[in-house]
This record gives C-alpha cells, structure tokens and sequence, in this order.
C-alpha cells in the first residue's frame, strides 16, 4: 500500500492550485465538516526518494490556526491591572472559528506517514507553519514533517518543490511567536490604560469605544503628526536670485545661477549690478556628453505599495490584496518580497516569452528577445526567500477586472523595463561668466527611450534646445534680471511618503506596513485627504525686477501650494491622534512611544533570532522590561496625557483651513 502525504497549504486557494499541478489534473475533492472554504483534495504523486509513489491529501488552513490571549482573569479591564499584564500568563488556543479546520488537520494526520507544509516561505508563513504542524502531530505524534519551498503557483515551479522539501525553520517561528506575544501584552498594557484614561475625560472621547495602541501602529502615526506639525509651523523665507537670458539661432537660452538663491536682496542687487556693468559674459565651459536614465530594480513588496499608491490610485492595502489574489490565481510571483535583484540562473528570456502574444506590450518583449535583452540591475537587497515580484504566466488584461489589470500590467511592465536597456541621451551642458558670478544652461537630447517605451510611469523628455556656443567667446546677454520667491511649506505626507518612512525606520515588515497604515485609519487617529492640503516642493518663484532687458514683474509660479495632483492621498492627524502623540512625547520618556527607534530595535532583535544570535526568551525579556520603564514613567505623569487633550477649545486638527 502505497504510503500517504498529508500536505497543508496557508489559503484554500493555494491548495486547489498545488493539488492540481500535482495531480496532473485528477483530483477527488470533498468538502470537511464545519468550513465550507477549506477542501480535502485527494490524488496520487511521486514525491522521489524516500517516499516514491504517495497517495496524497493536500488541504489548507486559512491563515492562523491559533490565538494568544491572556487567562479569564485578566479579561475585564481595569487600570489597577494594567501593570500586571507584563508578566501575566498567556494561554495559546484555536481560534473557535478554526477549529473545524484544526480537526480535519489532525484527523487526516492519522493516516500520514508525513506531513508537507505548503504555507508562505516568509517568517509569518513559517509560524503558521508550526500551527500546522501541532495540530497534525495531535493526530499522529510519529509524523515526519516537512515544507515545500516555493514563491508562485506555476507547474514546474510547484513540482520542483514538492520533491525538494526542507525542515521548517525553528528560529523564524520562534522570532514570530516572540512578536505574537509582545504584540498581545503591550498591546493590552498600554491601549487599556490609555482607552480608560481618557474615556474618563468625556466628551467625545466617551464615546470612543477603545483608543489603541500598537507597537507600530504608534511611531506609523507619530510620522503623520510630526509631518502636520512641519507644514503648520512652517514660516516661508523669502529669496531672490539671478536669471539670464540670451536669444539666439531663434532660441531662447535660460541660464540659471550657480548659487542659486540668496536670502538677502541689497547682495543679490549689488552681484545684478555687478552682472550689468561687465555688460559681457564669457563663455567658460562647453560640454556635451553621453548620459542615461536607469532602468528600475526589480519589484519589492514596498515599491509595489508605494508605487501602486502613486499611479495606480489606490492604497497599498488594496494593492497588496490584488497582488495576492493575482498570485493564488498564478499570474504573477509571490508579493511579499524584500528582494531586489534577480538570481543568474533564473530563466527570464522564457518570463518575457510568455508576453510577446499581449496586444499593447507583446511588440516590446518581441524585441527584447531578438537581441535587445539586458540582464536586470541588481539591488542590494535579498531576503534569500522569495525572487522580485515578476509575472510568472500571461492573461489577457481583457479578462481581468479594472483593478486586478492595473495591478497586473505594472508588473509586467516593470518586469519588461528590467529587462530592457537604459534611456540614452545626450546632455550639453553651456557654463558663462558674467560680471564674477557663474550662470549655466542645460540642454537634453532624448536618443533611444528603450525601457521608457514600456514603462510609462518614468519621465524623460528632451529639454531645451541649445544653440551653437564655443568656449571663450563672449556675448552681451539679452536680458538679466532678479527673480524673487519664498520657501514653500511642505505637503502633508502621502501614503508612498509614510511607506518610506517606515521601511527606513524598520516600522513593521514589508507584509505587514499596509495593515498598520489602514489600523490608524480605522481607529480615526488620522483622516486622508486628496490632493491639496500644505505646500509641495521647496520654493515658490515670482517673476523678474528690474536689470538688462527686464519686462517687469511678470512670470510663472514655480512650485506653489496646490499640493500633489491626481488623487494621492494625504494623511492628516485628528484631533485624538494629535494628543496621543504629543502626550507621550511630553511625558519625557527616554525614547517616545511615537518615535519609531523602539520598534525598529524590535525588528532588528528578530532578525538575531532568526540568525541564531538571540534567544526568544531574551528577546521578550528585554523588551518588555523597555516598556515596563514607559509605562510606570507615563502613569507617574498621566496628567500630561490627560492635559495635551483636554484644552478647552482646542483647535481641531481635522479641519483643512
């Protein structure tokens, strides 16, 4: 009797895949009693040695099986036991909703030999993973246990993984089970006391049913304030500076000033002065050269968020859950990636292939495979788990849905751009001295456009024409005049802003900062607002005063208040979550509960645990002793909590004046 597989995906969706790559097809699918989600899906495979020929059930969990919570007499909330959550018991159990899912796990184990884990190859997948594996041992103590290396649902890829399984990954399921429970205890400790707190204050916050608080939920939040705060006390300065312009050839000629501006007017007066009087400028420096636009990196997880926020107008969360979806379907690589460069015995002429039959960029893969393929940049990231984010199989964009196409044709051709060469042109660059100061012209030939043909969503565009100069003649310059401006105030920060924010400060994980970014918003810390609200860019420029040829005070506006076009979002504090953030910074912790460095300190002692330098024990341990000292030092100074909220007529943060 041929020996029997149990095999266990993370999603229902990811089982139907894998049972039918595996099965060739021939597939006996029945439902389990309590879900109507999860499928037992039966078959036979040749897994190799040493289990050959193998009956096989492949099923699936739909995410965490299990929960930590606290024993039954920490449930009610109280501020007098707030404290004692640090070192309370923590019980682990199925969720009531999993338990149906657990069992059917646990009964079909008992007719195992083995178990194979098909869950996400990531530090979350990996603890689900060891869920899985409790239950399955439950039923069958002996079982060996296994899981499946894998990053898409396509054929080859799937078989390939199915006969080369590894062990789970301890040290990853120890660093999340780690998190789990640090996330439950600060969690509880520090909402509870500030949802008790501050309810008590009444007025609106009565009727706030719980004011929470997250390790990274906390410093996502503390970004947006500090950025409100930014735009709010900005005070513009105002500047001037020198432009020359000279016709020639039928070409006007924009010379800018090597120093750019100056905040002082009688200097800039005096340097124009100076300009006028010399009434010659000399040319010092001609220079034409090659340049190139780089093609992009390969795709991560993050860029796909903020990217996604910025062209495709939706926010990362949404994005992250087309992503997926595209994934279980089989269209596209695994989405949760930190990698950002592609491994050389990747085939990736055979990915491109598969996009020469598509009716808009099908002409541009053909051409990448007749000879116009370049091996892709590689960046300096590899998470050693899952390759860049890259289509994997071809669907007609005809056949998706609005979103899922958008989301799909920016991954392809981002991929397609990868492949592609760089942007060519040539810059000519044109360096005059007039009156002592140094101005200089730009001008930028676009030649080949390349990755750009495919990959509308970087700019490059030829630039001002220059007419023919040589070094060391002179010309009297048609006009010079002074152009004055202020320094603009920042834009409130946009979602691609705060995704940056937190992936540079170690805020959550690239699976994770879409979740923490749409906490803040369910819990009405902050609101979003499209386009406008503050200034963008760093200066706003007027027209000219004054000097050779001036025509007075006309001329355009750069830069302005208007804000971002389009429909980017901007994150803008309540009211709440204004006084939360300035509440804890005004208690005068060491390091404030809104700054990102105790979490990202966090991050960076999982990674130990995973890299076998830390223990779990001693992760949790030193945590929660950092915290500890947070919280007795913010309950000794509640009154500044209470305090930065409770001003009476308090300006409200949320209206946009």
């Amino acid at each position: 009797m041929a020996p029997r597989i149990l095999c266990v995906a993370e999603k229902p969706s990811i089982a139907k895949a894998v049972a039918n790559h595996l099965a060739g097809g021939r597939v006996n699918t029945h439902a389990i009693p309590g879900n109507p989600y999860v499928k037992n899906y039966e078959f036979d495979f040749s897994f190799g040695q040493p289990w050959g020929n193998c009956s096989v059930t492949m099923t699936s969990v739909i995410g965490h099986l299990t929960s930590v919570e606290f024993t039954s007499q920490y449930k009610k909330w109280q501020i007098s036991t707030c404290q004692q959550l640090f070192e309370a018991q923590v019980i682990t159990s199925v969720d009531k909703e999993k338990e149906a899912i657990a069992k059917n796990i646990t009964v079909q184990a008992q007719y195992a030999k083995a178990l194979f884990v098909w869950t996400d190859c990531d530090r979350e997948g990996e603890h689900i993973g060891s869920e899985v594996r409790q239950a399955a041992l439950q039923g069958n103590p002996r079982l060996d246990v296994k899981r499946a290396v894998f990053s898409n649902t396509e054929r080859a890829h799937i078989l390939r993984a199915a006969q080369n399984p590894v062990p789970l990954d301890e040290r990853q399921v120890n660093a999340v089970a780690a998190r789990i429970e640090l996330d439950l205890r600060l969690g509880a400790v520090f909402t509870r006391f500030q949802t008790l707190t501050l309810q008590a204050l009444g007025g609106d916050l009565a009727d706030q049913r719980i004011i929470s608080y997250g390790s990274c939920q906390f410093p996502t939040l503390g970004f947006v304030v500090d950025r409100y705060f930014r735009v709010k006390n900005f005070v513009p300065e105002q500047f001037w500076s020198i432009k020359v312009m000279h016709h020639r050839e039928d070409m006007d000629v924009t010379f800018l000033w090597r120093r750019h501006r100056l905040f002082d007017r009688v200097t800039v007066i005096v340097l124009l002065e100076r300009c006028l009087a010399a009434r010659l400028a000399k040319v010092i420096k001609l220079q034409k050269k090659p340049t190139s636009k780089w093609r992009p990196l390969p795709l991560t997880t993050v860029e796909l968020q903020k990217l996604g926020s910025r062209f495709l107008r939706m926010d990362s969360q949404r994005v992250m859950k087309i992503a997926e979806d595209l994934y279980t379907k089989g269209w596209i690589s695994y989405p949760r990636t930190e990698t950002d460069q592609f491994d050389r015995g990747m085939d990736l002429r055979t990915l491109v292939e598969k996009q020469t039959q598509d009716n808009v960029w099908g002409a541009h893969a053909q051409g990448l495979l007749n000879g116009g393929f370049r091996q892709p940049r590689g960046g300096r990231n590899n998470d050693q788990a899952h390759p860049p984010i890259h289509p994997v199989n071809y669907v007609s964009p005809a056949t998706l849905g609005d979103e899922d196409r958008r989301v799909y044709e920016f991954v392809v051709r981002r991929f397609l751009a990868c492949c592609s060469d760089d942007a060519k042109g040539e810059l000519t660059t044109v360096e005059i001295e007039y009156g002592g100061e140094t101005f200089f012209a730009n001008g930028l030939l676009v030649l080949q456009k390349n990755y750009l043909l495919v990959y509308p969503y970087d700019k490059w565009e030829s630039s001002q024409k220059l007419p023919q100069f040589t070094v060391n003649e002179t010309f009297e310059p048609t006009e010079a005049n002074i152009t004055d401006g202020e320094t603009s105030a920042p834009g409130y920060l946009t979602e691609p802003e705060l995704i940056s924010l937190m992936d540079a400060n170690g805020i959550g994980t690239d699976a994770t900062m879409a979740e923490h970014i749409a906490k803040i918003k369910q819990r009405e810390y902050v609101m979003t607002q499209g386009g406008g609200g503050g200034g963008r860019g760093e200066a706003t420029a007027r027209g000219g005063r004054g000097g050779r040829g001036a025509r007075g005070g006309r001329g355009g506006r750069g830069g302005g208040t208007a804000g971002s076009s389009g429909s980017v979002q901007h994150f803008i504090p309540t009211t709440l979550g204004v006084a939360l953030i300035e509440g804890y910074d005004s208690i005068g912790l060491d390091t404030s509960l809104g700054k990102p460095f105790l979490r990202k300190e966090m991050e960076l002692k999982m990674k130990e645990i995973c890299a076998g330098t830390k223990t779990r024990n001693d992760f949790v341990h030193e945590t929660l002793e950092q915290y500890r000292h947070a919280f007795i030092r913010t309950q000794q100074q509640v009154e500044l909590l209470r305090a930065v909220y409770y001003i009476p007529n308090c300006e409200q943060v949320t209206t946009f004046g």
